[in-house]
């Protein structure tokens, strides 16, 4: 398993149950989550996918591209929903992140479930904690730490 990848978009949106759009980069925030994200300030920080699992929906046939999955960080070359809870990650040059949960219940199926017949947030998506702030934009690496 790659034990760092990179950020492939950073993804916000003001209101609740609505896709993120992408952004030319963002500000993690410790103890809150993305500035400007409707998500901040809750149980569930920061979310993350990795573009491998975008890419799973794309085989079926869907036009799907980051953010439209409500993450916020869309990550690429590290298999997220396969590290333990309360792994630490190192996003960008200061921000470190603790993964909370891996996976979510969907209380009903969303549109892209009704037109592919699966959903990777189930199973793949991954939930995170701010323990330390920094700025965060594509192309910054990620990488778990392993003695921190």
């Amino acid at each position: 398993m790659e034990e760092e990848g990179q950020i492939v978009a950073v993804c916000l949106s003001t209101t609740k149950g609505e896709k993120k759009r992408p952004v030319e980069g963002g500000m993690l925030e410790a103890g809150h989550g993305l500035v400007g994200d409707a998500h901040a300030g809750s149980d569930r920080q920061v979310s993350l996918l990795a573009v491998e699992s975008i890419e799973e929906i794309r085989r079926r046939g869907l036009q799907v591209s980051p953010g439209d999955f409500a993450e916020n960080l869309t990550t690429e070359k590290l298999a997220l929903h396969t590290l333990p809870i309360g792994s630490r990650l190192r996003i960008g040059p200061e921000a470190v992140v603790e993964i909370t949960q891996i996976g979510k219940e969907c209380h009903e199926p969303c549109a892209i479930f009704y037109q592919s017949g699966t959903c990777v947030m189930p199973t793949h998506g991954v939930f995170a904690r701010v323990l330390r702030g920094g700025p965060v934009r594509p192309g910054d690496r990620i990488e778990v730490l392993l003695d921190e």
